[in-house]
């Protein structure tokens, strides 16, 4: 098979969250009903064996060099943890497509949304110091937080945040960070957004856990950042990880994220050939405004440490670096994060930081994946009644690749080979994720019996937003652009319809071509514009001061 790779072994991977969950429920892993006790159900006793567990490990080779050989991601690491035992450590492939530089165990890979049952770890940290409480008030703890609510603003506690109940919309205030807004001023504007009902709906934000993460390290007295290397990193001797991206940039073996070079449609059969095949190290992507959620980096050998602390209740090496109880509570669902599918099926719930699940056989299963469209993917899964665990950590967008990994080590443990294609159900998974928030409008393709825009003029001007701020509409040499955020970015605008034009989204989030529709009386400037991919919340809408 064709990955190339470094291979250490002792002792013999949301939106990343959303599509690992709906794996679960796919795959017939159904998820416990719970409630925020103090601990876990008690777990059966142990399924597996050494020889199962040993099987799967020796699988696992072929498992990466078959999924890379199918969907060309260039680079993966993995490690595996039995027993307070790191038994696989592995790195596979390029750091980046067309030049020197092998994955290793000590290669740096960005975690995306991984980040998040990190940050759980550093904050019950701080529960167990007493800085904070998981059922504390974040309001209390983080000068100038609000919601639009004013009884949710002052009930919504770090706990709500981090287990995506707080009522917030589904990615708030992610579109401002591509524009390129900083942490402070997202989270100030968070207060803007609508709300469904407090605790009794699920929506994945990451500056909801931003915020929670914040005020935690406001109570103490320091930055998200330095509390984070504080309280896990340093005490664990994860000397590799950092929450800030200036420490993963700076190092010399990391992992470039990467994107497919063809733009259409892929699936997870034909994507590559080859480690490499078809992929391009196109883009950087800074994620220090959301760093507790989803800007974190690290390496298989230092992940493979924290699962031995996951594993052990918060030891490690015979040190008590994170307090049992609070630890505990992370493991625990929150609320429920997918309905059950039909009548007969099985909810899915999410805890604090973590996708919360039982199997079959009633076994706990702890889990997160991360994802950046722009280039990373990856898992981590836990059954901590086995004291097993694995990280997948992969330097490609997102295509299902480390959550198959993950599903396929599993399945080889317990049954001795996968039971699924996991490659191509996650594939998909993550496909119709990703076209979820495409407009239902092909703006490339005008209707044919489309009106003309009126004079530029009547477009032009400076239109104001108290949520995104101010856009600019200019016109130079007959075409017309548009500038917002604190930069300012600028965009083409391409004349689709009458009043309405279009441009090409980018970033993180970005969802293909996006309608920009002028309104006002006719024969006079227009007063408002209303951007199609900013208004799913009703907040896309600038005026004309």
């Amino acid at each position: 098979m064709g990955a190339r790779r470094t291979r250490t072994h002792r002792g013999g991977r949301a939106r990343g969250a959303t599509a690992l969950a709906s794996l679960l429920v796919l795959g017939g892993a159904p998820f416990g009903v719970g409630t925020a006790s103090a601990a876990p159900p008690p777990q059966p006793p142990p399924q597996l064996t050494q020889d199962d567990v040993d099987r799967a490990v020796d699988a696992l080779d072929g498992i990466v060099d078959r999924a890379m050989d199918r969907t060309g991601v260039p680079g993966v690491a993995v490690a595996v943890v039995y027993k307070d035992r790191v038994v696989h450590l592995d790195g596979y492939g390029k750091r980046h497509v067309g030049q020197d530089g092998e994955v290793g165990p000590d290669t740096v890979f960005q975690l995306a949304s991984l980040s998040k049952p990190l940050a759980s770890t550093v904050v019950a940290g701080a529960v167990g110091d007493k800085t904070v409480a998981w059922d504390d008030p974040v309001a209390g703890r983080l000068p100038g937080f609000a919601l639009k609510d004013p009884w949710v603003t002052d009930h919504v506690t770090v706990a709500d945040l981090f287990s995506h109940r707080s009522g917030l919309p589904d990615h708030a205030g992610d579109l401002l960070e591509d524009l390129g807004y900083n942490r402070e001023y997202i989270l100030g504007h968070l207060r803007q957004e609508p709300l469904t009902p407090f605790r009794a709906s699920y929506a994945y934000t990451n500056f909801g856990v931003t915020a929670a993460g914040e005020a935690v390290a406001d109570a103490a007295g320091t930055s998200w950042e330095k509390l984070s290397e504080d309280t896990l990193y340093k005490p664990a001797g994860m000397d590799a990880t950092s929450s800030r991206f200036s420490d993963y940039e700076g190092t010399n073996d990391k992992a470039f994220a990467h994107v497919r070079a063809d733009d259409s449609d892929h699936d997870s059969d034909s994507s590559g050939s080859g480690s490499g095949s078809g992929w391009e190290a196109r883009h950087v992507r800074d994620a220090d405004a959301q760093s507790p959620a989803g800007g974190a980096s690290s390496t298989v050998r230092d992940l493979s440490r924290w699962l031995r602390l996951q594993l052990a209740n918060g030891e490690l090496d015979g040190d008590r670096i994170i307090a049992a109880d609070p630890l505990e509570r992370t493991h625990v669902p929150e609320i429920v994060s997918n309905p059950p599918p039909a009548p007969a099926g099985r909810a899915g719930f999410y805890g604090l930081g973590w996708n919360v699940a039982y199997d079959d056989l009633g076994r706990l299963r702890l889990s997160h994946s991360g994802a950046f469209a722009l280039g990373v993917n990856t898992n981590v899964t836990m059954l901590p009644g086995e004291q097993l665990g694995i990280a997948v950590l992969t330097n490609g967008e997102p295509v299902g690749l480390a959550d198959a990994v993950s599903f396929d080590f599993f399945d080889t443990a317990q049954h001795g080979k996968p039971t699924e294609d996991w490659l191509d159900l996650a594939g998909q998974i993550y496909e119709q994720e990703a076209q979820k928030s495409h407009s239902p409008t092909d703006y490339t393709k005008p209707p044919e019996d489309a009106s003309d825009a009126r004079p530029d003029p009547t477009y032009t001007g400076t239109y104001g937003n108290a949520y995104y701020g101010p856009l600019t509409v200019t016109e130079t040499g007959g075409e017309l652009t548009l500038r917002l955020g604190p930069k300012p970015m600028t965009f083409a605008l391409t004349h689709y319809d009458g009043d309405t034009f279009y441009f090409e989204t980018v970033g993180e989030n970005a969802s293909g071509p996006s309608g920009v529709t002028f309104k006002g009386e006719e024969g006079g400037k227009a007063t408002t514009v209303t951007i199609e991919a900013f208004d799913e919340n009703g907040l896309g809408t600038f005026r004309r001061g």
